[in-house]
C-alpha cells in the first residue's frame, strides 16, 4: 500500500515511475489502476529500468526483495523504508541485530549501492489520497547528495522532507513506527505522524 501510493503521488507530480512487484501482470494491473502513466514490471525488471529504487516491503520479505533486485543496481540509490515490525507485538519496539533495516539494506545490498531510508512515519492510506498530510518525513543516508535527492522526492510527494542524518540515525524513525502504532490505539487516531517543530533553515547543499 505504502509503494503504490508513493508511485501514485510521485507520477502525479511528474516524475516517472515503475511499479515493481513479484508478479509482472500483477504490477502492470496495479499502475492501470492508479494511473498517471505509471508503468509496471517485475521487481528485477523495474529495478534495472530506474535510476532510484524504493523498496516498500513488510520487514519478512526485505532480504528477499533486495536479493532479488541486488544485480540490477550497483551504482544507484535504493530507498529503504523497511520498518522491522515483528507481529504480533507491532507495538514493541524490536530493532534487528544490525542496529537497524536500514543498516541491513545496506549490508545486504553492498557497498556498490547508496542506501537511504525514509518514509518510515507516514500512513500509507492518507498518503493514497489527494489530501494534504501534515507529516514530515525523516531521510536518513550516509551519502548527503543523495540524500537530498530522497529529500525532494518527498517533497514532490507532497510532503516535508527533512534531512534526518546518517544512515545509522535511521533506528530512530523505525523505531518510533511502534510508538505511532501504539499512539494510534490508545488516543484513536487515523494514522499519526510526525511534525518537527521550530523555524527550520535550509541547509547548503
Amino acid at each position: 500500500k505504502l509503494g503504490a501510493a508513493i508511485a501514485r503521488r510521485l507520477a502525479k507530480a511528474g516524475c516517472s515511475v515503475v511499479i515493481g512487484s513479484r508478479s509482472a501482470d500483477g504490477a502492470r494491473q496495479v499502475a492501470g489502476d492508479l494511473g498517471f502513466g505509471l508503468a509496471g514490471a517485475a521487481n528485477a525488471d523495474a529495478a534495472a529500468m530506474c535510476d532510484i529504487v524504493i523498496v516498500t516491503v513488510p520487514f519478512a520479505a526485505q532480504e528477499s526483495t533486495l536479493a532479488e533486485i541486488g544485480p540490477y543496481v550497483a551504482g544507484k540509490i535504493v530507498v529503504d523504508t523497511t520498518v522491522p515490525l515483528m507481529p504480533p507485538k507491532v507495538m514493541r519496539v524490536q530493532l534487528p541485530p544490525e542496529g537497524s533495516a536500514a543498516i541491513r539494506a545496506q549490508r545486504l545490498l553492498g557497498g556498490g549501492v547508496t542506501v537511504v531510508s525514509a518514509f518510515h512515519n507516514v500512513a500509507a492510506h492518507k498518503l493514497a489520497t489527494d489530501a494534504d498530510i501534515d507529516c514530515d518525513v525523516l531521510v536518513f543516508g550516509d551519502d548527503k547528495a543523495a540524500r537530498a535527492k530522497v529529500v525532494a522526492l518527498a517533497n514532490q510527494a507532497g510532503l516535508r522532507g527533512l534531512h534526518g542524518g546518517m544512515l545509522a540515525n535511521s533506528a530512530a524513525a523505525e523505531a518510533l513506527t511502534s510508538v505511532l502504532i501504539f499512539i494510534n490505539k490508545t488516543y484513536s487516531v487515523d494514522g499519526a505522524g510526525i511534525r518537527i517543530t521550530g523555524k527550520l533553515v535550509e541547509p547548503e547543499p
